[in-house]
């Protein structure tokens, strides 16, 4: 079977250390020191001053809207996981969808400015497949309109964006660590922020608001993580490298066995440093979608719709404005198999069976 996805896994003996040496201090949780460790290794290997390591990639997002004290509306994509909509709504907020750019799957700066009223508060975008939002427009709007920035980098670690990570950009970016990404922790996320007073709190809004063993700095909750998802993360950074570099070789070959196939792709920034963390492919309609990932189970092999359906159709959303792109795109991408420990061989059988698929 091969799904979608299947999280890197590092050698045992190298978790089973960090394992034995948890059992001896036995300091789980509470800001332990492989937390500490993994949230300055992956602050050097981001370059960016403050990071946060949390329960999750949703977590981050919610905890990223209260730190901003954010209330109202918040402008955002419908072509996301659910979660990017789902936190905004978690937090009391009002979701504004605004469509996206065909050419990129990221949300289209042209037509934020027409979406903001009185009542915006901030502009929440996510990097869809890894691919940089184009981040300069998005800022010069925020600061004509008084507005905060959020990215959802939950699909962009190890993505740069104008010679640097894709992190650097907005007020707070958030990460997922989710097995499902290309850097994981099994479970987890992160905030990152430049700005030390937004970080100040941050810090104390994951462990509860706690400024001290018996006072309180305003609400927090319980978004800290455990030192078994830090010694996870702490092996996995290691071979990063590696990891980008084998889904950039298999994302290739995706492209060379694939290319006479009349399907589209998201136009993808020009600058290095891209992390190939998904496939996705554009079929000219719906039917054909569902008949390729017919032909892909028939042989154990189990793309995603990533990301279907279009958010604004929740039903908990009120959508204010038809977002067609959006639909569209949500109705027709497929997201191929993509892992480190995917072969070469297994990449082109799923290709000669999409293929075969096409022609009948």
């Amino acid at each position: 079977m091969i799904n979608v996805i299947k999280p890197f896994m590092p050698p045992q003996k190298e978790f089973d250390q960090y394992l034995k040496d948890i059992w001896n201090r036995a300091w789980v949780t509470n800001n332990g020191p492989l937390v500490n460790e993994l949230e300055l290794s992956l602050k050097n290997y981001l370059g960016v001053p403050h990071l946060f390591f949390v329960t999750n990639g949703t977590i981050a997002l919610q905890i990223a809207i209260k730190a901003l004290k954010l209330n109202g509306e918040i402008i955002t994509t419908p072509f996301s996981f659910v979660a990017t909509t789902s936190s905004i709504v978690w937090e009391g907020c009002t979701p504004v969808f605004v469509d996206i750019d065909p050419s990129t799957y990221n949300i289209d700066p042209e037509l934020i400015e027409a979406a903001i009223t009185p009542e915006t508060t901030a502009i929440l975008a996510t990097h869809v497949f890894g691919n940089p939002c184009p981040a300069e427009e998005i800022s010069t709007i925020a600061r004509k309109h008084n507005l905060r920035v959020i990215y959802d980098a939950a699909h962009a670690f190890g993505t740069f964006y104008k010679g640097e990570p894709v992190v650097h950009q907005g007020d707070i970016s958030t990460l997922s660590f989710h097995a499902s990404k290309l850097f994981h922790t099994v479970e987890g996320g992160a905030l990152i922020t430049h700005d030390p007073e937004i970080a100040n709190h941050i810090a104390h809004m994951r462990n509860f608001g706690f400024h001290g063993p018996e006072a309180f700095q305003g609400i927090g909750i319980n978004g800290k993580n455990c030192e078994f998802h830090a010694a996870m993360g702490l092996c996995n950074l290691k071979y990063i490298d590696q990891i980008l570099q084998r889904r950039q070789h298999l994302s290739e070959t995706y492209h060379s066995m694939l290319k006479a196939l009349q399907v589209g792709r998201p136009f993808l920034n020009p600058d290095p440093g891209f992390n190939f963390a998904y496939y996705p492919i554009l079929f000219d309609n719906e039917k054909t979608v569902l008949k390729v990932i017919s032909a892909l189970q028939a042989i154990y092999v189990y793309p995603r719709r990533y990301f279907y359906p279009s958010l604004d159709t929740l039903s908990y959303v009120r959508p204010d404005q038809p977002v067609r792109v959006s639909r569209d795109v949500s109705s027709r991408v497929l997201c191929l198999p993509l892992y480190h420990d995917l072969s070469v061989e297994e990449v082109k059988m799923i290709c000669r069976a999409i293929l075969r698929a096409e022609r009948y």
